[in-house]
């Protein structure tokens, strides 16, 4: 019988061993070489089954921010944010006056830790706020591409988005970072600080493609933490001296141990260290027959823009693909949402039809739920111990 689960498995992307070398500049560490930019995931990354544990289940008690890098806080209470956030979600793009609206809400405000600690947030940097929309199963949903702040598809591999050492921190801060931010490297730390610098990620709606995390105690990072060079300069209007961003790559390890929410919206938001901390986004069990209802909807929507109510019944009746033993609350309710949709036109062809927007417009809503969209955007914040 199939079920929902606290944990469950899904492939994750990391740096291919053939790609990996000693590090010319930092001896003792590794490098990772820099992939062209649009190459296919599928032949760039070394794809791992890797266990996920899931923190919207009870069970999974969700670790913390200082110990392993990253955590959940309580966006709810936060109205200014909430509204910036409806904007967003009720746009589907950040405009300019949205991201000033999301950067103002953020002036000198207060995050509750589960640790009893708050995070009060200094700065939000001009760059680094960004808009994803993922679609479920890797399926692309930004036609257009990249523009600004806008277009931006799922990170398809595991990183982390800053080194502490290098470029653009190292020019503009004239190498003062390091004794500034708390930091873990392979090869340095600073435990001393209470500066962070932290990515805030915010899903305005995600039920697939999910944002992982790896609890970093379990990182091995001599071994498996790489240095990158990623060009910038398709997405970010930079200087020749700082066209390419010095971040983290990683290598699989069994020992590793990974975090997600099945489900989250904007009430809700995580915060991880842009220093090192590993992320990226998944494609959950499930989400592959969640795609093909998404075509199969699509397709009987322009029948019905079109005036083809005489093929709807024959396109919608066709079988829904079957879940996974193993997959999501989130994932089985949006995959029932859109099988009875296609029922109700299959069954009720000429009615469908004829009604119209009415039917439409529940299918596109259950067609965009399917949608993972997040803002993420770069904070420097205090840890204060209340």
């Amino acid at each position: 019988m199939a079920s929902t689960v606290s944990e469950l498995r899904a492939p994750l992307g990391f740096t291919r061993a053939e790609d990996v070398s000693p590090d010319p500049d930092r001896p003792g560490l590794l490098r990772a070489r820099t992939l062209p930019f649009g190459v296919d995931p599928e032949e760039a990354f070394d794809y791992r089954s890797c266990l996920l544990n899931d923190c919207a289940s009870p069970a999974i008690p969700e670790p913390g921010l200082e110990e392993a890098g990253f955590e959940s806080i309580d966006l709810s209470h936060h109205g200014p944010l909430q509204q910036a956030l409806a904007t967003i979600r009720d746009e589907d793009r950040i405009s300019d006056a949205a991201a000033g609206a999301l950067r103002e809400s953020l002036s000198d405000a207060r995050f509750r830790l589960a640790n009893g600690k708050s995070l009060r947030v200094q700065h939000v940097a001009d760059e680094g706020l960004v808009q994803r929309r993922a679609g479920p199963n890797g399926l692309n949903v930004n036609p257009g591409g990249m523009e600004g702040a806008n277009g931006h598809g799922g990170a398809p591999s595991i990183h982390a988005d800053q080194d502490v050492f290098g470029t653009p921190l190292q020019q503009l801060m004239k190498g003062s970072a390091p004794s500034l931010f708390r930091h873990q490297t392979p090869d340095a730390r600073n435990d001393d600080s209470s500066l962070l610098l932290l990515n805030l990620w915010i899903p305005i709606q995600q039920i697939t493609r999910p944002l992982v995390l790896m609890d970093r105690r379990s990182l091995d990072q001599r071994s498996h933490q790489l240095r990158y060079g990623l060009p910038v300069t398709r997405f970010l209007d930079r200087e020749d001296e700082r066209s390419v961003n010095d971040i983290w790559t990683f290598l699989p390890d069994s020992d590793q141990r990974w975090y997600f929410r099945s489900s989250m919206g904007p009430d809700r938001g995580y915060v991880f260290d842009t220093l090192g901390e590993p992320h990226g986004s998944c494609v959950l069990p499930g989400e592959a027959a969640v795609e093909a209802l998404y075509h199969r909807l699509g397709r009987a929507c322009e029948m019905i823009e079109t005036d083809g109510a005489g093929a709807l019944g024959e396109v919608a009746s066709e079988p829904p693909p079957p879940l996974p033993e193993v997959t999501t609350e989130a994932i089985r309710n949006a995959w029932q949402a859109m099988a009875d949709l296609l029922h109700e036109a299959a069954t009720r062809a000429e009615e469908t039809s004829s009604s119209g927007d009415s039917w439409l417009s529940r299918a596109r809503t259950a067609m965009d739920a399917s949608i993972r969209k997040s803002v993420e955007m770069r904070l420097v914040a205090t840890l204060v111990a209340d």
